[in-house]
């Protein structure tokens, strides 16, 4: 009976974390909508955006097409207290991220390449849900001043 009751509370335990993680707006996969978004000249394109649970982190997987051409894969596991976490994949814009949940539906993002801030700036979920708009600012590779706001839809 013990035994029983162990395993229905640890079972218990792994359904409520996973429903906390499927209720944050934040998680599912985001399709870029090159419409709605405001880029430089040579931004990415065709990005889609997932965020998923992995243990008690959050994981990020982006897939994209770069300015030039060509295809590009980044993923980040972290969690969204501010505090940096590794990116692998991403030559550009940093090897560290770092986002802080301010509200379900705001984030604050950062990205630092060997410790130094190349971007800043904030995630916004709709009220409904249905979009998340990511507006960055920063510095190129070649010390030039970026800016952008990307939006993305629910899928």
């Amino acid at each position: 009976m013990r035994t029983r009751t162990i395993a229905l509370t640890i079972a218990t335990c792994f359904v409520g974390l996973t429903l906390c993680f499927a209720e944050s707006p934040m998680m599912g996969t985001w399709k870029l909508n090159e419409a709605k978004s405001k880029f430089s000249a040579g931004a990415p394109k065709s990005v889609t955006v997932v965020y998923e649970a992995d243990g008690d982190n959050m994981k990020c997987t982006i897939d994209g097409v770069d300015g030039k051409g060509k295809p590009y894969h980044n993923v980040w596991v972290g969690k969204f207290d501010g505090k940096d976490y590794p990116v692998t994949g991403d030559t550009e814009t940093g090897n560290t991220r770092a986002i802080k949940k301010i509200t379900d539906h705001k984030m604050e993002a950062m990205n630092k390449k060997d410790g130094k801030v190349t971007t800043s700036g904030h995630i916004v979920i709709a009220a409904d849900g249905k979009t998340r708009t990511l507006t960055l600012s920063g510095t190129d590779s070649m010390g030039k001043k970026t800016s952008s706001t990307a939006v993305y839809d629910k899928q």
